[in-house]
């Protein structure tokens, strides 16, 4: 079975024009945030789709917080609609590129990172859990990056197209099954001793220790203590 993945914030850009009179549209915008001294860009949230809009001089524009690029779309059309009432020159209908996709995905079980490391290969990964609880997993094709977590769950950024996420999560949960890395041992049922008795009648059985008398088959897990994502 995949790993569900859920798409958390797609980022992309525009232009709408040369140049953009951000003073001007910042007084047409209810609630936007344009402090150049700070930042030299105007910020407008929007609450249906919840998105932010980056608009720039240069007429650039950049659209976070969508969960797809439909919501990327409506985000950047409403504000153009916005600017265009305020007197404002601009495309309507502008080219739009996505720069960066980052979801979300869950391999379904609690993975060994120290394992991972070894197996995926130390050119590949970068795993220090003293400074952060994750192993960082840079892929070439795709060219993603992929976070793996020791709860199961992983984060994908740097893809352009939702269909490179899919196949950086294909290709890792392959790369891992085949591995053995990824072990759903502690869903299945305890084994029970269905064979009939061969003891004879008339004979006490001897009384059987309890199952916690005995150690655990399973070997402790040298998987580090990390938070889940």
């Amino acid at each position: 079975m995949d790993a569900r993945i859920r798409i958390e914030n797609v980022v992309a850009s525009t232009s709408l024009s040369d140049v953009l009179d951000l003073q001007s549209i910042a007084l047409t915008l209810d609630g936007a945030e344009y402090e150049p001294e700070q930042f030299p860009g105007l910020i407008y949230r929007l609450k249906q789709p919840k998105t932010a809009i980056l608009l720039f001089r240069s007429g650039k524009v950049v659209c976070t917080g969508g969960k797809s690029m439909h919501e990327v779309e409506e985000s950047i059309h409403i504000v153009s609609a916005q600017i265009k009432k305020a007197g404002e020159k601009i495309n309507m209908h502008p080219k739009i590129e996505v720069q960066n996709i980052v979801a979300t995905s869950d391999l379904g079980c609690e993975i060994n990172l120290n394992s991972i490391a070894v197996t995926l290969g130390l050119d590949r990964v970068e795993y220090e859990p003293e400074q952060f609880p994750g192993l960082v997993y840079r892929l070439d094709e795709p060219k993603v990056v992929l976070l793996l977590f020791g709860s199961g769950k992983m984060v994908c950024t740097g893809a352009r197209r939702p269909s490179d996420i899919q196949l950086a999560v294909q290709k890792t949960r392959r790369e891992l099954l085949g591995a053995g890395l990824l072990d759903g041992v502690r869903d299945r049922p305890a084994p029970t001793d269905s064979r009939p008795s061969n003891k004879p009648r008339g004979v006490k059985p001897v009384a059987a220790a309890p199952k916690n008398d005995f150690p655990s088959r399973s070997p402790p897990s040298t998987r580090p203590s990390n938070p889940s994502v």
